[in-house]
């Protein structure tokens, strides 16, 4: 017969059981020593420019021969010595360019022009083409100042993501966002994506493996969303743990009242017999 605490232990390891994340559903990339290098790689791009959107913030550079000619496409930033002071300081830094919600830029002397939807390449022939008619053989260089997405769900720490570079991944995003907590899904991390016609496209994408690598949503692209879902073990901590814990002091009372039954009879039959 089993005494009162073996019950109870053999119910709590029970719950335990049901409620463990094994290691394998943690580790990253689990059969990329099964692939080949040459199959590891057939699916990896080098990364896409990322596409000019609304609300895009571009440091655009112009330069030439004549530097002169090249100065009024280089406008400064200005502030002011103290709030409300008419006295102008000039920083060292240049003046960005934020695309509106047409997709233009106010550009100097040229006016506006029409951004949106181009990749970097495409947009830096534009300007360039643009100047032609004014600057002798202009160099443009154009630089993505806002490039964030933002990471959301089983995170250890939650919210946007910035880097300086034009790219980013999915692996460095969740780095930069603490990596997933053990009751992230690892299988199934969700990318939502506006596309440069306005519409929503998302994905899923499985960092258990080394598919990873050769996902479309491998590379992030600006204002991306990327969303880790809770397993089942966070849902079951989140919504009935109350449930969970109220279960197990029932059947802990029981026990205590199956094992004082079984003792009483135990004892009376000894009693009996004893009296015999």
């Amino acid at each position: 017969m089993l005494k009162h605490g073996h019950i109870l232990l053999l119910m709590l390891t029970a719950f335990l059981a049901s409620s463990c994340v094994t290691q394998q559903k943690l580790a990253y990339f689990r059969n990329i020593d099964n692939i080949s290098a040459d199959s590891l790689n057939a699916g990896y791009k080098s990364y896409p420019e990322p596409v000019i959107t609304a609300g895009d913030n571009l440091l655009i550079t112009v330069s030439a021969l004549d530097a002169e000619v090249a100065a009024p496409f280089n406008l400064p930033a200005i502030t002011y010595t103290a709030p409300g002071s008419a006295q102008p300081t000039t920083s060292p830094a240049l003046q960005h360019y934020t695309v509106d919600t047409q997709g233009c830029i106010n550009f100097p002397v040229v006016g506006r022009l029409h951004l949106a939807g181009l990749d970097k390449t495409e947009a830096v022939r534009l300007i360039t083409d643009t100047l032609r008619s004014a600057i002798n053989e202009p160099v443009v260089n154009l630089q993505f100042l806002n490039f964030s997405v933002t990471v959301m769900g089983e995170v250890a720490h939650p919210g946007p993501v910035s880097t300086t570079k034009e790219h980013l991944t999915i692996l460095d995003a969740l780095s930069r966002a603490g990596d997933l907590t053990i009751y992230g899904k690892r299988n199934t991390v969700r990318v939502v994506r506006q596309n440069t016609d306005g519409r929503l496209v998302s994905g899923t994408v499985d960092i258990n493996t080394a598919d990873v690598f050769s996902s479309p949503f491998y590379y992030l692209r600006q204002n991306d969303i990327v969303y880790v879902e809770p397993n089942n073990v966070r849902a079951v901590q989140a919504q009935n743990l109350s449930l969970y814990l109220s279960m197990i002091t029932s059947l802990a009372s029981m026990a205590t009242v199956i094992v004082s039954v079984v003792n009483i009879s135990q004892n009376k039959a000894a009693s009996t017999g004893g009296g015999n």
